[in-house]
């Protein structure tokens, strides 16, 4: 899957100079329960003991503190599965490592064990943690849902607060980002729209549990993916050992998902992506990104036409819940709880049609801000990047180039022009500073001669 994702720092070629200081503190939600018991796993026994054997057969484990870590699974449930292992010939005891009454009991598969984990093999590779079944998985996003959050107009302008925004376009934002539903962000490039999403993200400050890996009629689909998740540390080693005992540990706290998905995004990429040599199924993006924000960037510029993207994820924004098949042709729901953001710099009435249109809950324009908002924006990108931006540079900013040469605002440029010049000063080996002369030669890369 070819989509990127960081809840840590913002996307897009126009986010830079409009990165926050840091994410909001993290709240700490009730994590699922542990299991106490196989029938509190929520899967079938004889496809734990399958897993076990896997486990073993992979992972050279022999005691049954390794495979609970391995497994994540309670001791007390991996005790168990060895108890019907045991009876049914698949693994053997090999004694206690040390003379210690502590020592634990080691195992290892027998030949028969050996084969019955190289069939298990067959059917799946997956040797990782034991999943969840797909009922629990939805129940935990329901008791996380995004929707469930609600934000307040300080909240948004704290997470808004470095990218100039005029407070009309914050008072738009804000009841879209509420609703937990759909936008579309439209209007010329380079005036932050991905830096908006961003910033929404940071605005919903919960955690959420994701799963390693769920189970659906036996077949494995993961889901935690540490390219596109950050793990949430505990705040102390007290509370982290406190979380551990009484956490369900099939599951990984962290920050809600920011799921990025640009110019690459096609069709396939919304269904589950089957691997042929390992058998393990991975989950798409809008499952990957459950409680969070899925960010469709560049919309419009995908092979797909927008009209066949939107027809796709219609039916899961507004029902809140997906439908995935298996390659048995097993249909199956899946929670579908993400607040996903169209952006664009294609009008909207050339993306889709007006059904389409209309079912998009909330079109806000992002439009390249006026002369008060840019000279804001000026000043206070010159303030971030510890460079001083005189009255008279401003003036020969505002009327030599963009007067002169009529040219529109960009939220963008004066990040640009600033970078450009910095360069240009460490080239000829002077102090920082904003000259009007290397102002005009950067200018000449923001906007090539024709």
């Amino acid at each position: 899957m070819t989509a990127t994702a960081s809840p840590l720092a913002a996307q897009g070629a126009d986010a830079d100079a409009f990165l926050l200081d840091g994410a909001l503190p993290p709240q700490a939600p009730r994590p699922p329960a542990a299991p106490n018991s196989i029938d509190d796993t929520g899967l079938d026994p004889n496809f734990l003991v399958d897993h076990l054997c896997k486990v073993i057969y992979r992972h050279a484990l022999e005691r049954p503190s390794d495979l609970a870590r391995a497994l994540c699974l309670p001791v007390k449930v991996v005790d168990d599965l060895i108890a019907i292992a045991r009876e049914r010939k698949l693994i053997e005891p090999l004694g206690q490592l040390g003379a210690r009454m502590t020592a634990e009991m080691r195992y290892a598969l027998t030949g028969k064990g050996r084969e019955w984990a190289l069939e298990a093999l067959a059917q799946s590779e997956y040797a990782g943690p034991a999943p969840v079944p797909m009922i629990a998985f939805a129940a935990q996003v329901a008791t996380q849902s995004i929707r469930g959050e609600t934000l307040l107009r300080p909240a948004l302008e704290r997470v808004f607060s470095r990218l100039t925004l005029a407070p009309a376009l914050v008072s738009k934002l804000g009841p879209a980002a509420n609703s937990g539903a759909s936008m579309l962000l439209y209007g010329p490039p380079g005036n932050g729209k991905s830096s908006i999403a961003e910033a929404i993200t940071r605005a919903f400050g919960n955690t959420v549990w994701l799963p390693h890996a769920v189970e659906v009629d036996r077949q494995i689909i993961t889901v935690f993916d540490p390219a596109v998740h950050a793990v949430v540390e505990e705040e102390s080693a007290t509370e982290g050992l406190r979380r551990r005992a009484e956490a369900d540990a099939r599951y990984v706290r962290c920050l809600r998902p920011r799921i990025v998905a640009g110019g690459e995004l096609t069709l396939d990429m919304l269904d589950l992506s089957y691997s042929p040599v390992s058998r393990v199924y991975e989950a798409p993006m809008q499952m990957k990104a459950a409680g969070g924000v899925l960010l469709i960037d560049d919309f419009g510029r995908q092979r797909q036409h927008p009209q066949e993207l939107i027809n796709r994820l219609i039916i899961p924004l507004e029902n809140g819940m997906d439908y995935l098949a298996l390659q048995t042709g097993r249909k199956f729901e899946a929670p579908f709880d993400s607040l996903v953001i169209f952006s664009t710099n294609i009008a909207p009435s050339n993306l889709v049609d007006d059904a389409a249109l209309r079912r998009l809950r909330y079109k806000i324009l992002v439009d390249s801000p006026d002369e008060e908002t840019f000279v804001r924006i000026f000043l206070q990108t010159a303030r971030r990047m510890g460079i001083a931006l005189t009255e008279e540079i401003l003036a020969f900013v505002m009327v030599e180039l963009y007067a002169r040469h009529g040219r529109t605002y960009q939220a963008f440029h004066p990040r640009f022009l600033i970078d450009q010049t910095l360069s240009i000063c460490a080239f000829e080996g002077v102090a920082p500073q904003l000259r009007p002369d290397f102002l005009e030669r950067a200018w000449e890369n923001l906007f090539p001669r024709d």
